[in-house]
């Protein structure tokens, strides 16, 4: 696979935001169906970031394992919510530098609400409120963690390019963008914290399993509260759908994840 990214995108002096990372984030999603109202959800990420050396290599260093579960209730075909832990693993920044740990543990407590819109042709749209509780903490050997809280928002869509609707064998366009803003004693400055465009494609093998490859731009502040930071991330995505109902009660789904 070929990535193009402009040029002008690694410039270090932009007025605006500098490039200070790219990654390659690899993500499994599963949801299991217990039954017509409850089910798993989960997200599981190994995450890689540039080298020290280089910026523009993409995966020189781990970066963390993320590891998110929850209870999902399912109300009805346009409104879903899930509620559950997360632990995220942060690695340290320095490979090989004293001051740091290697591993910085950071527990999570999250829940979101999705509503999915009726189709508009072949056009899929959804809103996703996501909350987010966290006990952060950087790899500087002694320091503390420090709570806040993040509220974020994304509006995608599911677009088949092949196919009238999302079904088997379908391969499919997915644009989202999605806004983070965060609180707590530490946050001194503005809100915002992070803007994320993410754009790819996705091929759905079957009713339990789904491919999907693309790329991610992230606007972030800066601790300074006046400068920002951007990132361009690949991300390759398995997304996997169980039922675990008996078999007289399943009903057939697509899972492309979310």
């Amino acid at each position: 696979m070929m990535v193009v990214l402009p040029c002008a995108c690694f410039s270090q002096t932009s007025s605006v935001s500098r490039l200070t990372e790219t990654g390659m984030w690899n993500g499994l999603y599963m949801k299991v169906r217990f039954s017509e109202k409850l089910g798993y959800y989960g997200e599981h990420h190994y995450r890689l970031r540039n080298s020290e050396e280089r910026l523009g290599d993409f995966i020189g260093r781990k970066r963390q394992i993320y590891n998110r579960a929850g209870l999902n209730i399912i109300f009805n075909p346009y409104f879903e919510a899930v509620i559950g832990p997360t632990l995220v693993l942060n690695y340290t920044p320095r490979p090989g530098d004293a001051g740091f740990e290697n591993i910085a543990y950071e527990p999570r407590i999250w829940h979101q609400w999705l509503l999915k819109m009726p189709n508009m042709g072949r056009v899929t749209m959804y809103h996703q409120f996501r909350f987010e509780h966290r006990w952060k903490r950087g790899n500087a050997i002694g320091e503390k963690h420090d709570y806040t809280n993040r509220y974020r928002y994304k509006v995608f869509a599911y677009i088949p390019l092949n196919r009238d609707k999302i079904e088997e064998k379908t391969l499919y366009f997915s644009p989202s963008a999605e806004i983070f803003m965060h609180s707590g004693k530490s946050i001194v400055y503005h809100p915002f914290e992070d803007f994320r465009t993410y754009n790819g494609f996705g091929y759905v093998w079957n009713q339990k399993t789904t491919f999907f490859v693309g790329h991610m731009w992230t606007l972030g502040q800066d601790p300074s509260g006046f400068e920002y930071s951007s990132s361009h991330i690949i991300r390759l995505n398995v997304f996997i759908g169980l039922d675990a109902r008996p078999i007289d009660k399943r009903v057939p789904t697509i899972n492309i994840g979310y």
